[in-house]
């Protein structure tokens, strides 16, 4: 009897909470993050019809590109272009990734030149394991962050918010585990820096809940939740378990999501994409947990980009499923 009381218990207290927790707040990362690694390049026009569809089904905070070098990300060339003929809406981030001052500057030269006065928010990126930040941009995490210095002073004046990526939260592919407590340094950093929000990102996507769980621990003691996001990939089919921890007994209400589950690593061989946006609305939605989000524009939207790339199916479950029905 006392172990089902406390069954009962904790339902009850489990039920209440989700209670409490009402929203959450989803970043959209399919347009940059879902398409850098793309082979072939995706027309600008169907990237802007894409991101289109994604603010038409109420996303609020979206990736839309990247000013990093041509010559290695080919796919995010025509950034400055999609910032000036994006039909823009109001009350929606649209934000550039960056990976150093001239990146940075270009992103300000793009944001004085075109219609929109975007973007509206820059992204910075820095890895918890050594290995990949010398693979990935070819220098140490203390020196990526030095990097980062004067694109926050710049964001600063400008009056442009900088979000944080942490890269390898749980495990490295060439150094296997990282330890949370380098995690909780680096995203400190970026804080002291600056940062108004702080992504988690499980590049590989080998986390389970439980090391999430002892992620968030550590990291959440120094830096308040309200600014911390998670980014989880799915390659090892976690992602929505790992979500789940977050927000059931963390109290994370920023959730990182790419449409149709689009993107993947290219220094992680055999990562897989990341978690996709409709089976994330799906779930949260089905907890009384509200997103903003209309699943069905979503799957629309995911359906649209997954024909342009000529894939046969949709990395989504959920997608998948409502499409089923809506054939038969």
């Amino acid at each position: 009897m006392i172990r089902g009381g406390r069954i009962v218990a904790l339902c009850e207290r489990n039920s209440l909470y989700f209670r409490f927790l009402s929203t959450c707040k989803i970043v959209e990362v399919g347009p940059r993050d879902g398409l850098q690694n793309e082979p072939n390049f995706v027309p600008t026009q169907a990237k802007l019809s894409l991101i289109d569809k994604l603010t038409g089904a109420g996303c609020k905070a979206i990736e839309v590109g990247a000013f990093v070098s041509p010559k290695w990300v080919p796919q995010m060339a025509d950034s400055a272009e999609i910032l000036d003929s994006l039909p823009v809406k109001e009350g929606v981030r649209y934000s550039c990734l960056v990976p150093n001052i001239e990146g940075m500057i270009r992103a300000l030269e793009a944001k004085k030149s075109n219609n929109n006065n975007l973007p509206n928010e820059v992204a910075i990126f820095a890895s918890a394991s050594e290995t990949f930040s010398q693979k990935n941009i070819n220098c140490s995490i203390e020196e990526s962050i030095e990097r980062f210095i004067p694109v926050i002073d710049l964001c600063k004046e400008e009056e442009i918010p900088v979000r944080g990526y942490v890269s390898c939260v749980v495990g490295c592919p060439y150094e296997g585990r990282i330890e949370v407590d380098t995690v909780a340094k680096v995203s400190e950093k970026l804080v002291e820096m600056g940062c108004y929000e702080i992504s988690l990102g499980d590049t590989i996507g080998i986390g389970t809940p439980n090391a999430i769980r002892d992620l968030l621990t550590a990291v959440k003691v120094s830096i308040p939740i309200k600014m911390l996001a998670v980014h989880f990939h799915d390659t090892y089919g976690q992602a929505l378990a790992n979500i789940l921890e977050a927000i059931q007994h963390h109290d994370i209400e920023i959730i990182d999501s790419s449409i149709s589950g689009l993107g993947g690593c290219p220094y992680a061989n055999g990562a897989s994409g990341n978690v996709a946006t409709e089976d994330v609305v799906y779930m949260l939605e089905g907890m009384g947990i509200q997103t903003g989000i209309d699943l069905d524009k979503a799957v629309d939207a995911g359906n649209f980009i997954s024909g342009v790339l000529n894939k046969q199916h949709s990395g989504s479950k959920v997608a998948n499923a409502i499409l089923a029905r809506r054939n038969t």
